[in-house]
């Protein structure tokens, strides 16, 4: 008897209760450390009340609006799946404005980025005093980018015989009569994809340049007596395992960077679209036509790109911590 009175006592129901249990446990060890380390939180604690605000709830929101038609004059009206389906079927503007977009994000983001790496790399093997000045000379034109796009770019493409380039060539007598760079569609993403190289040193390079300025010397040192005296080899086994973490910084900037484009070097809108991208195509609906629930569906569609490459890249530079 008393063992069957022991089973019946095992095989009661009690699991709910020690899993509220370690919930609440749980719940005050969270609370006890947040207060243990208040200083801490304090000072990120703008930081997460601005991504709440500015990110996560916008997106919560234009999930929800990507199901219903909403114009902003009359009530939503729930249209489930019909915004996507409108989207990739019938909307030819956005397969235009996708392949545009993929075109220009799948040579400008790696390119950039191999770009920054290699720069940043560059400068690291120069003496101490030149650094200073290599990079202040290779982030200028980052911190120029928009103002050089719109005057210095735009005059040495000009349709014209008084723009750079179509004059250099007619001297040259290599054309007889001006190219019209920013009209013919066949030039404008490739001349916007070259204009993006030009100014692409920007927070990303700084970052890699402050990642080699923190490499342990004596790694090198180390290396050197294990064989590795190229500067190659010291990059392959010594620089890129100790800047990782700048490798995903600047891979999560470049991944939003190139999907995110927005004006192009052809104008909006531009010649049979060629430089229409899905930040121009989302900005047609939600500032000018106003169709908000299609243009969340636009956004989310969006997001789910930038988010699906930017789990490659901490699959490819992020560490299991």
């Amino acid at each position: 008897m008393s063992n069957e009175k022991s089973l019946k006592t095992k095989n009661t129901p009690t699991a709910p209760k020690k899993r509220f249990f370690n919930v609440e446990k749980r719940f005050g060890y969270t609370m006890h450390e947040i207060w243990r380390n208040k200083m801490s939180y304090a000072l990120v604690a703008p930081f997460f009340i601005a991504f709440i605000i500015f990110q996560v709830i916008p997106l919560v929101v234009s999930t929800v609006l990507s199901l219903f038609y909403y114009n902003i004059l009359e009530d939503p009206t729930w249209v489930g799946l019909d915004n996507f389906v409108y989207l990739f079927v019938d909307d030819t503007l956005f397969l235009k404005a996708f392949s545009n977009t993929m075109y220009y994000a799948v040579i400008t983001g790696p390119t950039s980025y191999l770009m920054q790496y290699f720069f940043a790399w560059f400068i690291n093997q120069t003496p101490k005093k030149l650094k200073p000045f290599y990079v202040f000379a290779f982030y200028t034109p980052a911190m120029t980018g928009g103002i050089v796009s719109t005057v210095v770019w735009g005059i040495m493409f000009a349709s014209d015989s008084q723009g750079y380039l179509n004059a250099i060539l007619l001297n040259m007598g290599l054309i007889s009569e001006p190219v019209q760079w920013l009209i013919t569609p066949s030039y404008i993403m490739p001349i916007t994809i070259f204009v993006t190289l030009w100014s692409s040193l920007g927070t990303g390079f700084l970052s890699f340049v402050a990642g080699f300025a923190g490499v342990n010397r004596e790694l090198y040192d180390a290396a050197e007596v294990d064989g590795v005296t190229s500067r190659f080899q010291k990059l392959i086994y010594v620089d890129i395992p100790q800047t990782m973490p700048q490798m995903l910084f600047a891979a999560i900037l470049q991944i939003t960077g190139a999907f995110s484009v927005g004006a192009t070097m052809g104008g909006h809108p531009s010649p049979e679209d060629a430089g229409l991208t899905i930040m121009l195509h989302l900005g047609d609906y939600s500032g000018t036509r106003f169709e908000v629930g299609y243009a969340s569906a636009i956004a989310v569609v969006l997001t789910i790109i930038i988010q699906g490459c930017g789990r490659l890249a901490f699959k490819a530079f992020g560490s299991k911590e």
